[in-house]
């Protein structure tokens, strides 16, 4: 289906069609003048009375009327004085077809007839008319009608105004293109003075040289023969000639001496030739022996079925843990009482005690019989309480063995546990979760930005967590549920100087999915940080924190208690700094307590001050890094609005100190560039004067205007794009959009690296989107996704063979909406259907679709020709082909291309099978990406260091 949408626009047609029901002529009048008015309308006739009455009225009515009149006209003027006559020629001519203007009637004095009724004369060319009074309200309606003539006259005139202010900026931008160009002239003219002045000093030597020629003939002519009286002068001439010649010999000699030396040199450079192709030998040798540790270290992986394997081993630990704890306690409880029935034995054995020595007392005394007997039956409960201390000893003695053997037992248990935890760790530390050491970088970097450890004790606990040190994750695992301070003393313990391998990359940008996503930046943002941390290098996020982020994708989110002051409308404003983990980085989030509100919105883009807004957050951003005493390897920004970073590092925070970290700079549309008026540029602090030239920051197109995506490219070390092919096509004028000159003139460091996709996310194995999940090796589930999707869309399943071609893409001129019309009736004819996406929020798009085993048929330009590869392409390996492409963007190739990939789907079954195998087996992960990426990172930091060390 195609919907066709136009835009209507009210002209001057409209305004015609008023005035042709309703024709109004005012002329503007002297204060001592009278107002002529013509009006005509449809279907309305005064009489012919008006012409037959006669009569003078008084001079009051008609001054009256004349300043009521006056009044609407000199409101008309004051719209626009200056361009009235202009604006009312159209409408003049219109009117050209009414009553001549000399033969309008005018209005005369008014008097009052013998009976006291009021009338109205009229004067014309046949003399003085009465206006009788039952056709004064015709003429007061046509008079309203008047008005209202007058009153749309104006609004035509504001119209005119309007367009005449869009024609003058229109001029301005033509006038600015011709200053450019003037310019232009002015070189050009330069270097064909310059040309012409080089031309006359080559006729002037090839003069001198013809008339060495003759003086060298002549000398030839008359050698050997008697001068006459007019040889003289010839001698002279012959004198000096020599002498030119013997300089010329003196400076050729001079020559063959520096080509001596050259030679020396040059026998010097081959020399050091040789050693150049030794150390290249060497370095083969280096890297090859790299290669193979870097197999080695695949090879010794751990996978992660061992992990899952040893997390399970460790819950049963736990388990048995958690079982001696209770018999622990069983057995402490058990030792109380024992204690408790130990004191009271010993109560009895005092008691015992004192009855003994009472009854000796009463026996050296001679007690009566009654205390005999009562003597009696002290003794035998005496004897009892013995006979039970004795038990109680006994029970003791064997509830103290006993918790002796289980203590022994516990102890061993625990050192057994220790001992297997200590191996599995040492196993298994270098596979635990990036979420567990960004948490432990996090958990620093609060201590290190709240002051609450050094700066230098901070550094190298980060470089400890960057290495994934074993020391320092077994002293995290130790302060488990101990109080900050304590855990603060354990982690200081562990401060000496380390040195680390890989480098620290902080991105700085306005997007990361899955938290903060608008389009393809924040996939890049993710996946490039991901597989760079996956290659031992320190990655770090710095974001704004906006109030619409998806929070239920950070990970310990929270506020650090400590605020940071950034510069801004010449005064300074705090931020709240937030930390949180998504997908296992640590992501920095700054909160701006501007009155502006600048991430208070409800948007990421689109607002009408983004310029300031990101202008603000890039300024807070590098304060950020500055005052926690970062100093990161590569600062890498991306887009317009991360592109203040490169000129307020190099023009402000460098001077500082902070001046040790390189720029790369992406951008990954050239489309969008944020251009503003050059004013705007001061509020973040940035020079006005010093940048808004044209071979800084001022926009190649206006003057007027400051481009930050330009001043990105001047300012950083390193610039990419998303692919080789974009690459070049935006160093050209079609593709450039004003930037060509900019990007050549620094075509050194300029570099497409085709981006990759989150082979992890987009898996059509795992993705629990998908009704069913298939894969290379097991493609059903792709044809049960087929018939759902036909299902859905209410789509015939008939003929579960035939074919479905899938449109993604914006709807707009530049993605060729009439070749997406043309395919749809293609597809038809061809016997398959046709579904169309209107548009994507996800990056990569055809990268992806071949992930989940789409064949694609696209043109060769930008990233594209740099992913799909033709299958009837022999120059490209076999194993490459992966897709169907075209080059011209015109109906007849589309056709051509369409055929062929039907022609292939439905005549090699088996080789289409094979196919979608092979394109679902192509790596489009972001591995290669990253090594391109820090193959550049690592060569600007080699050369930063060497400089620094020169």
């Amino acid at each position: 289906m195609a919907i066709q949408a136009c835009a209507l626009g009210l002209g001057s047609d409209f305004y015609d069609w008023r005035w042709g029901r309703l024709a109004v002529c005012l002329q503007p009048v002297s204060a001592g003048r009278m107002l002529r008015v013509c009006c005509k309308m449809r279907n309305r006739n005064t009489g012919s009375s008006l012409h037959k009455r006669h009569q003078n009225k008084k001079a009051s009515e008609r001054l009256t009327l004349n300043t009521n009149l006056q009044s609407q006209s000199d409101e008309s003027k004051e719209v626009n004085s200056s361009s009235s006559e202009d604006l009312m020629s159209p409408f003049q001519d219109k009117l050209s077809d009414a009553d001549p203007i000399e033969d309008l009637p005018t209005m005369a004095d008014d008097i009052r007839s013998s009976t006291g009724e009021k009338s109205i004369f009229i004067e014309n060319a046949d003399g003085v008319q009465r206006l009788p009074t039952d056709q004064l309200e015709d003429l007061t309606e046509m008079i309203k009608h008047a008005e209202k003539n007058v009153l749309l006259l104006n609004q035509a005139r504001i119209g005119a105004l309007k367009e005449l202010d869009r024609i003058l900026s229109e001029k301005e931008a033509l006038q600015a293109e011709i200053n450019v160009l003037e310019l232009k002239l002015d070189e050009t003219d330069s270097r064909l003075k310059v040309t012409t002045q080089e031309k006359i000093r080559v006729e002037f030597l090839e003069k001198e040289l013809g008339r060495l020629k003759n003086e060298i003939y002549s000398k030839d002519k008359f050698d050997g023969k008697v001068l006459t009286s007019d040889s003289i002068s010839q001698d002279a001439i012959d004198i000096a000639f020599v002498e030119e010649l013997n300089a010329l010999r003196v400076e050729n000699g001079l020559l063959k001496d520096d080509i001596k030396a050259l030679n020396e040199k040059l026998i010097d450079v081959s020399g050091k030739e040789e050693c150049i192709s030794m150390l290249e030998k060497e370095r083969s040798l280096l890297e090859s022996s790299v290669g193979e540790l870097k197999s080695e270290l695949e090879a010794s992986r751990i996978d992660i079925s061992a992990l899952s394997s040893f997390k399970s081993e460790c819950k049963a630990l736990w388990d048995k843990v958690e079982n001696l704890q209770a018999l622990l306690g069983a057995t402490a409880e058990r030792s109380k009482q024992a204690a408790t029935l130990f004191e009271q034995n010993l109560e009895l054995q005092a008691k015992v005690d004192k009855l003994e020595a009472s009854l000796k007392e009463s026996n050296a005394n001679k007690l009566p019989d009654k205390s005999q007997k009562y003597d009696e039956l002290l003794l035998q409960k005496i004897e009892m309480l013995e006979e039970r201390l004795q038990a109680a000893d006994q029970e003791i003695l064997s509830h103290t063995i006993l918790y002796q053997k289980s203590l022994e037992e516990f102890q061993q248990s625990i050192e057994r546990l220790k001992e297997c935890n200590q191996k599995e760790l040492g196993e298994h530390f270098d596979d635990m979760p990036w979420e567990f050491w960004s948490r432990l970088l996090l958990m620093v970097d609060g201590w290190l930005i709240e002051k609450k450890i050094s700066s230098s004790d901070g550094k190298l606990l980060r470089e400890m967590v960057w290495k994934k040190d074993r020391q320092i994750c077994e002293a995290y695992l130790a302060c488990n549920g101990k109080h900050e301070h304590e855990a603060i003393v354990t982690f200081l313990k562990l401060t000496q100087p380390q040195t680390s391998q890989g480098l620290h990359i902080v991105h700085i940008a306005a997007e990361i999915a899955p938290v903060a996503k608008v389009g393809g930046l924040g996939d890049v943002v993710l996946g490039l940080s991901k597989a760079l941390q996956r290659k031992g290098h320190l990655v770090e996020i710095v974001l704004p924190k906006y109030d619409c982020l998806q929070e239920d994708q950070i990970i310990e989110l929270k506020a650090l208690d400590v605020t940071v002051e950034s510069f801004f409308d010449g005064q300074l404003f705090k931020n709240r700094i937030w930390v949180g983990i998504v997908e296992g980085l640590p992501v920095y989030f700054i909160e701006p307590h501007h009155p502006s509100k600048f991430f208070w919105r409800g948007e990421f883009y689109g607002e009408h001050d983004d310029f300031k807004r990101f202008s603000f957050f890039s300024r807070a951003a590098l304060e950020l890094l500055y005052q926690a005493g970062k100093k990161p390897d590569i600062i890498h920004c991306h887009d317009w609005q991360t592109a203040f970073v490169a000129p307020l590092y190099w023009d402000i925070y460098a001077a500082k100190g902070f001046n040790s970290s390189r720029i790369c700079f992406t951008c990954h549309n050239f489309e969008y560039q944020g251009t503003a008026h050059f004013s705007e540029l001061s509020s973040c602090g940035l020079d006005i004067q010093r940048l808004n030239r044209p071979d800084r920051m001022q926009d190649n197109s206006a003057p007027d205007r400051i481009n930050p995506l330009k001043g990105a490219i001047v300012f950083s070390n390193i610039v990419t794009t998303v692919s080789p092919t974009y690459a070049q096509e935006v160093c050209t004028p079609e593709g450039g959009r004003g930037l060509h000159g900019t990007l050549r003139l620094h075509s050194k460091k300029f570099v497409g690296v085709l981006n990759g996709i989150d082979t992890d996310s987009w898996n059509p194995s795992t993705d629990i989107i998908l009704p069913v999940q298939y894969s290379a090796d097991d493609l059903q589930g792709k044809a049960e996704n087929k018939r759902a999707l036909r299902t859905q869309l209410e789509l015939s399943a008939a003929d579960a063979f035939q074919p479905l071609v899938c449109c993604i893409t914006r709807l707009v001129p530049q993605k060729g909406v009439h070749l997406i019309r043309h395919a749809i009736y293609q597809t038809v004819e061809l016997g398959g259907q046709f579904v169309l996406l209107g548009s994507s929020p996800v990056a990569h798009i055809q990268m992806i679709a071949m992930r989940y085993g789409s064949v694609p048929i696209v043109r060769r330009t930008g990233g594209l020709n740099d992913s799909v590869f033709d299958v009837d392409d022999d120059t490209i390996p076999v194993q490459y082909r992966n897709g169907f492409t075209f080059l011209s963007p015109n109906e007849q190739d589309l056709n051509n291309v369409m055929e062929r990939a039907f022609k292939y789907y439905q005549k090699s079954p088996e080789n289409w099978q094979k196919l979608v195998q092979r394109i679902m087996r192509l790596d489009f992960s972001w591995e290669s990406s990253a090594q391109q990426y820090e193959e550049l990172y690592e060569k600007t930091v080699t050369r930063a260091r060497a400089a620094a060390n020169v």
